[in-house]
């Protein structure tokens, strides 16, 4: 079955930030999502354009334009927050990113009454109901089809980055799992999660969805739910890696990160140059570490097994990416990578707080509002 891969212009960005609710005194989740989307309706009683729900009432979910700059779809964002939180705020209800709760329990949560969510959890269970995770995700205007699966392919090697500097789920239903990112672990659990397979073509990708779809596994391509996947109804490849971004600036920087590799990419295939991909048990493997050790990750480089500390090849990527960052107006936001190494990821800040607070989990999540809000602090 064919699939139409929609005209976008090249390297536009849109994003998306799925938020929770927690109650103001005691960190708890409340799923209060119904009440806050019914206060953001517009006086005809239509749905918010922009801001939705998600499969459990403690989350909404922030989905910007389609814009130009980073900058741009950001502000759009801080927007979308100020809107939530004129609602949140008289109710005694806070907001958090992160890509678990620290202390909250999967059997206390409330599933959105949709027909799509009912028949995923129908099918999936325990996994399912254990879906308590939060991230970002990330869509680059791709101009033609031909570059989808190559650039696909591409971003694969740098997914440990992402994923390391992203890493915000250290927790889970109260526990320190040792894992800077429990959530990328958990997610690909679902049927059709995690990593994409490397396919060679379009073609390739269309024959995948259509023998999901003879077989009932999916209905159609958007529950193809890949760490990095097309959309074809945007005409974008959208990143999906990425735990919950703790603070507005950190999205920035993760946004532009993403931005600025696409586009890196898509020059390089202009250039009539093939792109690095690593043999697919790397690119698992390279996953299990950025998970697992987050920014302390040693990552394989490249097909030769050559490996090297993930913020050593940050900093080199950095530098390789700041003429594109110029170009795409994300030069600010790319470079604050660097205070996000320097300074601590989310998930090493989730730690120390809780290190320094004899073990309070609502300490974590107390400080995870105040960062969303102020942003994070300087230590003194």
């Amino acid at each position: 079955m064919p699939i139409e891969f929609a005209r976008s212009e090249r390297s536009t960005v849109g994003l998306e930030w799925e938020v929770a609710l927690v109650d103001r005194d005691t960190g708890d989740l409340v799923g209060v999502a119904d009440t806050v989307l019914s206060e953001l309706r517009p006086s005809d009683g239509s749905d918010h354009p922009q801001i939705t729900n998600e499969l459990l009432l403690n989350t909404v979910e922030l989905v910007s334009g389609v814009h130009h700059t980073v900058p741009e779809a950001i502000a759009d964002l801080e927007g979308q927050l100020a809107e939530v939180r004129a609602i949140t705020d008289p109710m005694g209800v806070e907001l958090i990113c992160s890509g678990s709760h620290p202390f909250g329990q999967w059997y206390d949560q409330q599933v959105t009454d949709k027909p799509r969510y009912h028949k995923l959890i129908d099918r999936t269970q325990w996994w399912g109901r254990n879906m308590m995770i939060w991230g970002v995700h990330a869509h680059v205007g791709v101009e033609t089809v031909d570059k989808v699966l190559p650039i696909m392919n591409g971003l694969l090697t740098y997914l440990p980055h992402l994923q390391a500097l992203s890493a915000s789920s250290p927790y889970w239903g109260g526990v320190d799992t040792g894992y800077a990112s429990n959530r990328a672990l958990m997610f690909q659990q679902l049927p059709t999660a995690g990593l994409p397979y490397q396919l060679s073509d379009w073609e390739q990708f269309e024959a995948y969805v259509d023998d999901m779809t003879v077989t009932g596994i999916i209905e159609d391509h958007t529950e193809v739910r890949w760490d990095v996947r097309p959309s074809p109804q945007w005409g974008t490849v959208e990143m999906r890696a990425c735990d919950g971004a703790s603070t507005v600036a950190e999205f920035g920087a993760l946004a532009s990160l993403i931005h600025c590799l696409t586009e890196h990419l898509s020059d390089r295939l202009d250039a009539g140059e093939r792109l690095q991909t690593l043999q697919p048990w790397y690119v698992r493997e390279n996953k299990w570490r950025a998970a697992r050790y987050g920014l302390d990750a040693e990552i394989i480089l490249d097909s030769s097994g050559h490996e090297r500390l993930v913020t050593d090849d940050l900093h080199d990527l950095l530098d390789t990416l700041a003429p594109v960052a110029r170009r795409l107006g994300c030069a600010d936001e790319l470079a604050s990578i660097a205070k996000i190494i320097e300074h601590g990821a989310s998930y090493q800040r989730q730690l120390a707080v809780a290190q320094a607070n004899g073990g309070s989990l609502q300490a974590v999540v107390s400080s995870l509002a105040k960062e969303l809000r102020h942003g994070v602090q300087p230590s003194a």
